[in-house]
């Protein structure tokens, strides 16, 4: 039998118009302490965005989703953040900011396996396919 382990998790979310607030999820992160664990899931749905903001630029969207993936991996490609612990970029990630990118309040769960978890969160919260569980 597996072991239960509480996480942390937030919704990556872009707000291209920061003073309109409307948002677009494109990912979710999650951190397991009991597990080192700072995974991530992440997909802009560029037909979304243009519909949400059709002079929005991808290519720097896009540079930013990759930098949060690479910070949730840690080492090297971290940059400066290589030297921090999982919960310390977690946290970093998760501080609040008023920028294109920003992360949902943090929530709290139980699951047995992270790396399942953050693709369940991801199939309930992001995608938009009918073919995803929930």
């Amino acid at each position: 039998m597996a072991e239960h382990c509480t996480y942390d998790y937030a919704v990556i979310r872009v707000v291209p118009d920061v003073a309109r607030g409307e948002y677009l999820n494109a990912g979710v992160i999650l951190f397991a302490k009991s597990h080192h664990a700072l995974l991530s899931r992440i997909e802009l749905d560029e037909a979304r965005l243009a519909a949400l903001a059709p002079d929005a630029d991808v290519a720097m969207i896009r540079s930013h989703l990759e930098s949060i993936e690479r910070i949730c991996e840690g080492g090297e490609a971290a940059g400066p953040h290589a030297d921090l612990t999982a919960s310390q970029r977690f946290h970093w990630l998760t501080a609040p900011r008023s920028t294109i990118i920003q992360l949902s309040p943090v929530h709290s769960g139980i699951c047995d396996d992270p790396a399942a978890e953050v693709d369940r969160l991801f199939a309930r919260l992001v995608s938009v396919r009918a073919d995803h569980a929930g």
